[in-house]
């Protein structure tokens, strides 16, 4: 079996609180260590009453050190709204720190709000620089040179595999042409999926962080004793909004007029929500389909309890 991650969106709970869900991102980080997930990635995001992760170098450093094996990264940091100089900094830092567990993906982020590109001192159209942003940073992060004026200290030299994150053909046309691995956002992306992996497979440059692909793919897993409380307990991410994280209703397609019913079930086309035979076949299915390297499941349940026997389930049904 390709390894299994996980990707903690970290939701804000309707009636939680950010204190709750970072115990939760810690309690669960403990539950994929013992349970053999390969990788616990966290997000950043801005401005979302819904999302706690923000500061993504932050928590990383605290569930690193509540956890003592699993690989601890960014998915991702986006870099546009930071100075390469920086990430490379807090990286080497945390690679110093935990040192062989760390991973760094980058992404472009999507468009938000013009207040909030503001607030992040972003400047118009800074997402068409990110292919020299991306080569600034992983410059940093390479051994110094005699003569150079800047380093990264913490940073240089300090080996932290970088992913080029995408969600589109543009990610995968970038990870291709600098030879870096690559994960796409199938959880939320599912239209291109098969243009970005033909594109990164077919255009691929070795080079020196990587000799072949490399592919991971998100993917949302709802996993429970039997289907019909998987499907209960999906309804909390089908109802999501920028609002915090509703919890489960029954029967919530029914609810659903006509076009909205259409556009969740289209979004979320590839989710794998069951029992555990279903979750078996659904991630058989998947792998078989797209040929990821690694698949990072993305488990978007109200209760942490349940959330933590999801990642169980997946686990067996995986082995």
């Amino acid at each position: 079996m390709i390894p299994l991650s996980i990707l903690d969106l970290t939701p804000i709970r309707q009636g939680g609180k950010v204190a709750d869900t970072f115990k939760e991102t810690v309690a669960l980080a403990r539950a994929a260590e013992r349970l053999g997930f390969h990788r616990y990635w966290l997000v950043e995001h801005h401005n979302t009453p819904s999302v706690a992760g923000a500061a993504t170098a932050v928590l990383m450093a605290h569930v690193a050190a509540h956890t003592s094996t699993i690989r601890i990264g960014a998915g991702g940091i986006m870099l546009p709204n930071h100075a390469p100089l920086m990430v490379a900094e807090q990286f080497g830092t945390l690679a110093a720190l935990y040192p062989g567990r760390i991973d760094l993906g980058l992404g472009r982020g999507i468009a938000s709000d013009a207040e909030t590109l503001r607030a992040l001192r972003r400047q118009p159209n800074d997402m068409g620089e990110f292919l020299q942003d991306v080569e600034e940073l992983l410059n940093f992060l390479k051994p110094s040179i005699a003569g150079q004026r800047v380093r990264a200290i913490p940073g240089e030299g300090a080996n932290v595999p970088v992913w080029i994150l995408g969600s589109s053909l543009g990610g995968a046309d970038l990870a291709a042409r600098l030879g870096l691995p690559f994960a796409y956002a199938s959880h939320f992306a599912p239209d291109q999926i098969d243009v970005a992996l033909a594109a990164y497979r077919g255009r691929f440059k070795p080079s020196a962080y990587l000799q072949k692909p490399q592919v991971m793919l998100s993917l949302t897993v709802i996993a429970a004793e039997t289907d019909e409380e998987a499907r209960y307990l999906f309804s909390s991410a089908q109802a999501v909004t920028d609002a915090p994280l509703p919890p489960p209703v029954r029967d919530f397609e029914k609810r659903l007029d006509p076009k909205r019913l259409a556009l969740t079930q289209n979004l979320f086309r590839h989710a794998v929500v069951g029992g555990p035979a279903t979750v078996a076949k659904g991630m058989a299915d998947f792998i078989a389909r797209y040929r990821p390297d690694e698949v990072i499941a993305v488990t978007q349940i109200f209760d942490p309890e349940a959330r933590a026997r999801s990642f169980e389930i997946l686990s067996a049904a995986a082995a």
